[in-house]
């Protein structure tokens, strides 16, 4: 595979929730006991997330007190409509200022989201506010979860090494507050305390970066693993009153147990062991999940130290958070060899080598 990376960019929302206001929140519109109101505060501080970013201010929840439904999916829609555009926007012009490559330049667009749909969609709204050609070839990774970017990134590599001359643009943008949780449920009243708002862009080429001070990553290999009898541990379900998050407090266990005996050998098959990679883009799906990563993976603090940072300053931003944590690390000047890795339904493992 031969896909360079020219550029990466991100955007969150302006609207800052902290975790003194998310607690306040869930407590006024999830909990229905004094032992919740308990349990909300321990599940927010275990969370790992101090702030994150909503497409909405928080208070606009409190229209929805007292109903344990919430905002229908028509109207958690209309917030899609009205903010996932703009926010792809932002990191897409991110992207292109660090690539230097124009907006005409662009010849293939993935786009990756899993927290909302629409036709005409964010693609189109790219292709017409950036001046991207008319002749702008598109595919959409849908509903894939937080792992989505690695899969647009296989996309992307797959469309750059069949035509040589593309400039290839993958962008995740995912508002999964807008699928917040009005009532007390165990798996997603903890999704409520870690899921936030962001979009991430990447473009590339089969080429390297000209003049490229450092050098250039390349995509290298992609890779996938179903774990076994794991169905429900991660599901995405759409519901009459949003998408609805199951997220087993088991799955930390199950990727400790199961990590180490594929990801080793995989990156073996692509030439390079563990003690050659050089920087870790793991997902923060939360504290529990990064730390069963380390774990299984016999890394130590610091390889995580940009996936915990990320989480910390903007939650998890399900596809997005993965090129969040890739910005972080390319702008404190980490080296290649690096490691993306995500979890989704299925449960699903993906992974992307840099090299």
């Amino acid at each position: 595979m031969s896909f360079y990376l020219h550029g990466l960019g991100v955007a969150a929302p302006d609207h800052v929730l902290n975790r003194a206001d998310a607690i306040e929140l869930a407590r006024r519109v999830a909990c229905e006991t004094d032992k919740q109101q308990r349990l909300v505060e321990v599940l927010h501080r275990r969370s790992g997330v101090e702030e994150r970013r909503t497409c909405v201010p928080y208070t606009e929840a409190f229209r929805w007190e007292g109903d344990p439904n919430g905002p229908t999916i028509a109207e958690r829609t209309d917030w899609y409509e009205t903010h996932a555009a703009p926010l792809a926007i932002r990191s897409t012009q991110a992207a292109l200022a660090d690539s230097g490559i124009a907006p005409a330049e662009v010849t293939h667009l993935v786009t990756v989201s899993c927290t909302g749909f629409e036709a005409p969609g964010v693609d189109l709204a790219l292709i017409h506010e950036l001046g991207f050609s008319p002749d702008t070839q598109r595919v959409n990774v849908g509903f894939m979860g937080c792992h989505g970017a690695i899969n647009g990134l296989r996309v992307a590599g797959g469309l750059a090494a069949a035509e040589p001359d593309a400039t290839v643009l993958l962008v995740a943008t995912e508002l999964c507050s807008i699928h917040y949780c009005f009532h007390w449920d165990n798996e997603r009243v903890a999704g409520n305390a870690l899921f936030a708002d962001g979009s991430g862009a990447v473009i590339g080429r089969s080429t390297p970066p000209p003049d490229s001070a450092a050098k250039p990553w390349r995509l290298a290999a992609t890779g996938s693993r179903v774990l076994p009898h794991t169905q429900e541990l991660i599901t995405w379900r759409v519901r009459n009153h949003g998408f609805e998050m199951g997220l087993s407090a088991e799955l930390p266990g199950v990727i400790e147990e199961t990590l180490g005996d594929w990801l080793p050998a995989w990156l073996e098959r692509h030439g390079v062991a563990m003690n050659d990679v050089r920087s870790w883009a793991i997902h923060p799906g939360g504290p529990r999940i990064v730390s069963a990563c380390r774990t299984a993976l016999g890394l130590d603090e610091s390889a995580t130290a940009a996936s915990l940072a990320v989480l910390s300053e903007y939650g998890n931003m399900s596809s997005a958070t993965a090129l969040f944590v890739m910005r972080r690390l390319r702008d404190e000047g980490a080296a290649a060899p690096c490691v993306a890795l995500g979890f989704g339904p299925g449960v699903v493992a993906e992974a992307a080598l840099w090299v």
